[in-house]
């Protein structure tokens, strides 16, 4: 494993990179916003429930972040 890529699993675990997926994610639910507002208004069914599924899948992905950035939390011995 390259030195980058260590670094770079290293920030994923991190809280810096917690806080970078959880933006990442939310600006990705504003893309299925405006996916689920032009379905309704085009009246496109499929398309509505596209958006519905990505929804659920982006509320997953932001619990599983915060659920992560506790665990983060918890092992802070500077905040216990």
């Amino acid at each position: 494993m390259s030195p980058m890529t260590a670094k770079a699993k290293g920030f994923r675990k991190s809280k810096p990179g917690a806080y970078l997926s959880i933006a990442t994610t939310a600006a990705g639910a504003i893309g299925v916003v405006k996916q689920a507002r032009m379905a309704r208004k085009e009246n496109d069914t499929l398309r509505l429930v596209d958006a519905a599924v990505s929804a659920a899948a982006i509320v997953t992905g932001l619990a599983l972040l915060f659920r992560e950035l506790k665990k983060l939390g918890d092992d802070d011995v500077l905040l216990g």
